[in-house]
């Protein structure tokens, strides 16, 4: 039993460039809630963030960017090189992200669960839940993925693993092993038959689990209705060919391309009598959803889909205890669209005008070229605010 009543709390690790991050994700798209531990301490960090001033203090303004900003990779660098230095910032900043954890679990209404991060077994928060996942790959392929996917030097690539223990000592200790060495449809099924375990544990004992986004809404001549559903990797043929017509075939997914970005998003997919006729691309990451695509079907009315589309990714957002959504247009829809959503509290905004650092941040690191930005705040109270 965790220590989080009536919650089964799956505590997920692996080395670094393991794929934690691509199971937690998986994980969500079954309808557990997750919290990434790891972007949590990045945010406790960011400049506003509780632990800022400490670190500053401790490692002194050299860590810092122009703009007054911690520079993270500087950081690494530091501790990376110095086990005393990164036991003195993780004392910083362990605590403040077990408190946030602590709030984020007791506050869900998920039965399920899951804390990703890289330490969950040495911090002994492995001990408090349910079970301990552990995501696994070859050193290979972790030093491939942090060279091309992270772009570091092989040198500080092969140092960043080997500053970490074992990844045998994690596996011994572990509940489930997810070898994520192959594609992304072989780690699907593995998360998808140990999570069917415990959905049937649960279900046994009584719980029942709500995993589908659903809202269905009457068009404004009655005669069809609009429903949305959280998309699956099942429906990746037909996000695909769906892309490919909304765009005129400018982009020319396939059902690989769209399974591979699951490991990195949600879809939600809106229903018009039956057909599909609109999509949306989004993620939750530090507590801030991003709508990043969104696509339209020929002669589909943007007013009778767009409204209960982003009610469902604002439900989704919120299942996920997120603080503010942005949502990202092309910017030939994006004038429409902030009239047609301007009722349910998105309003046209410029990410530096955003009045948090944190949101600020995801607004710079996600928007796509050539769109507007919509915004709407979700919640007046922050998980991780200044003491």
């Amino acid at each position: 039993m965790s220590r989080w009543p009536g919650k089964y709390v799956i505590a997920l690790t692996g080395n670094i460039a393991t794929g934690k991050s691509v199971v937690r994700k998986m994980l969500e798209h079954l309808g557990a809630f997750s919290i990434d531990a790891d972007a949590l301490s990045h945010q406790a960090i960011a400049k506003g963030g509780p632990a800022y001033a400490a670190v500053v203090k401790l490692f002194g303004e050299w860590v810092l960017t122009p703009e007054g900003d911690i520079h993270r990779p500087r950081l690494a660098r530091i501790v990376f090189n110095d086990p005393e230095a990164l036991a003195r910032l993780e004392a910083i900043i362990h605590p403040l992200v077990k408190q946030a954890t602590d709030v984020l679990i007791r506050r869900a209404k998920a039965n399920i669960c899951v804390i990703e991060a890289i330490k969950l077994i040495e911090s002994g928060t492995a001990k408090d839940c349910d079970a301990l996942w552990v995501v696994h790959a070859p050193e290979q392929v972790q030093l491939a993925r942090l060279v091309e996917k992270r772009k570091l030097p092989p040198a500080e690539a092969r140092q960043r693993i080997a500053a970490q223990p074992p990844q045998a000592e994690k596996i011994k200790a572990a509940t489930v092993v997810i070898d994520n060495s192959g594609t992304f449809e072989e780690t699907w099924n593995q998360v998808q038959e140990a999570f069917s375990k415990v959905m049937a544990r649960l279900s046994a004992a009584g719980t029942e689990i709500n995993t589908e986004v659903l809202v269905s809404t009457p068009t404004q001549d009655g005669l069809k209705s609009v429903e949305v559903r959280r998309g699956k990797p099942s429906d990746a043929n037909a996000i695909a060919a769906f892309i490919r017509q909304a765009t005129g075939g400018r982009r020319q997914l396939t059902r690989a391309d769209v399974i591979a970005a699951f490991g990195d998003k949600a879809y939600m997919l809106a229903n018009l009598g039956g057909a599909l006729s609109a999509v949306a691309g989004f993620k939750v990451e530090n507590l801030v959803s991003r709508v990043d695509e969104f696509y339209l079907g020929p002669g589909v009315a943007l007013e009778v889909v767009a409204p209960p589309l982003f009610e469902a990714v604002e439900t989704a957002s919120r299942e996920l205890q997120c603080e503010a959504a942005l949502v990202f247009l092309p910017l030939d829809i994006a004038p429409a669209a902030a009239t047609v959503l301007k009722d349910s509290g998105y309003t046209p905004q410029a990410p530096e005008k955003l009045g948090v650092d944190a949101w600020r941040a995801a607004a710079r690191e996600s928007q796509p070229p050539e769109t507007g930005m919509l915004f709407k705040k979700l919640r007046e109270d922050r998980v991780l605010r200044p003491v």
